[in-house]
């Protein structure tokens, strides 16, 4: 299991303040300039720099997969709104897409996003709007059948109001829910990105419905101060 980094001196010769202090340069706005040092601080994004991930969130995936058990090798996954691609980046290996792991069934995995996303060695990404009419007989053409996995990390643009915030996510998530239940195998598993807000019941109504198990996470490296959580719907019902 991924371990969360502490970024603390363990060096035995007395801990030093390391945090790296950004002054608010002319025509910065001091909400960006907290953004960017809490970036430049923050383990889990000099660990992504690291171990060549595109983003902290591959660390999210990695810790609900440990937990859950999902991307295993063979596995057939979509990652909607998948840009940059770290989710990506954690599920190849882990679902055996480029075949390293010896005696092991080979996975597949389907990316979709609107915008361009650069290629990942042992996945499909295609720009799509995972909401258009024949999207999902799309997806099951691409994959070559249904799928095993159906996750995503998206999130509606920020419009600075908490509670509109909320809503927007809870509705894409709602879309994606959808979109999933139209693709997934029978024992599939759904895993989605929500934002608690005091709306999230209905979402949970309709995924009981559907799925064996609902459970309600937040990963170690979803930020403390964050309202992020996933919801991992496991033993999908057809």
């Amino acid at each position: 299991m991924a371990k969360k980094p502490t970024g603390k001196n363990t060096s035995g010769r007395g801990q030093r303040d390391l945090t790296v202090k950004v002054k608010t340069a002319r025509g910065r706005k001091l909400s960006s300039t907290r953004w960017l040092q809490r970036q430049l601080n923050d383990p889990y994004v000099q660990r992504a720099r690291a171990e060549g991930y595109r983003g902290r969130a591959a660390f999210k995936i990695m810790e609900l997969d440990d937990k859950f058990r999902f991307l295993v090798p063979g596995a057939r996954v979509v990652d909607l709104g998948c840009a940059p691609g770290g989710w990506i980046q954690v599920a190849v290996p882990r679902i055996n897409a480029l075949g390293e792991k010896s005696g092991k069934r080979i996975g597949r995995i389907i990316g979709v996003d609107l915008q361009e996303v650069d290629p990942i060695p042992g996945a499909e990404i295609h720009q799509l709007d995972f909401m258009a009419d024949d999207a999902d007989e799309q997806v099951k053409e691409w994959l070559g059948g249904k799928a095993d996995v159906v996750m995503s990390d998206m999130a509606a643009a920020s419009s600075g109001h908490k509670q509109t915030d909320h809503l927007r996510i809870i509705a894409l998530c709602e879309t994606a829910a959808q979109f999933a239940f139209e693709v997934l195998e029978e024992g599939g598993t759904f895993v989605a990105k929500v934002l608690a807000g005091g709306t999230e019941g209905e979402l949970q109504k309709i995924l009981k419905q559907r799925f064996d198990k609902v459970a309600n996470v937040k990963p170690p490296a979803s930020r403390s101060d964050s309202s992020e959580k996933f919801v991992v719907a496991t033993g999908f019902r057809g």
